[in-house]
């Protein structure tokens, strides 16, 4: 029993690693491609699918809400793919395609279900915005968990029942 103490941390730690530097690199392409709006518009959007319209008259406390909740999204993704992995990675057998998939599922999940039942709600998307927006989480968000997944999985970080 011991034996899995280890593990476990070691995996909770990846996570919130791997969720921290998802979280950070999704967040600077947001603060980039939106460089015109400026970061505080960007974070108080982010909190608008809580807050609503009120977030665009808060102050400082929706720019913190805003970024308390990019990064807790982040990490809500990094451990559902992390622990996911094995299963991704026999389906896919290619890491890169599996970090494809994973962003493209992501920007599904957040722009198909998250958003339109947040306060924000469904709108409309161009083409170019989509494109745009499933690169960022395939680069952001895919590829640096796939790749640290994969690493740990190959050293055998995963404690993982009925695993070869």
């Amino acid at each position: 029993m011991q034996k899995n103490t280890p593990y476990k941390s070691n995996i909770l730690l990846n996570i919130l690693w791997i969720g921290l530097l998802a979280g950070t690199l999704d967040g600077l392409a947001a603060l980039i491609l939106n460089y015109k709006v400026g970061p505080a518009i960007v974070f108080k959007f982010i909190a608008s699918g809580v807050f609503g319209k009120a977030a665009f008259q808060g102050g400082n406390e929706m720019v913190v809400a805003g970024i308390v909740f990019h990064y807790l999204i982040a990490l809500l993704f990094t451990n559902a793919f992390y622990l996911l992995y094995p299963f991704f990675k026999k389906m896919w057998q290619n890491v890169y395609l599996t970090a494809v998939a994973y962003g493209c599922t992501a920007w599904l999940i957040m722009n198909l279900l998250v958003v339109p039942v947040s306060k924000i709600g469904f709108h409309p998307i161009k083409a170019e915005t989509i494109l745009t927006g499933i690169l960022v989480l395939i680069i952001c968000i895919g590829l640096p968990i796939a790749l640290i997944a994969d690493r740990h999985y190959k050293a055998g970080k995963f404690n993982i029942p009925n695993q070869k």
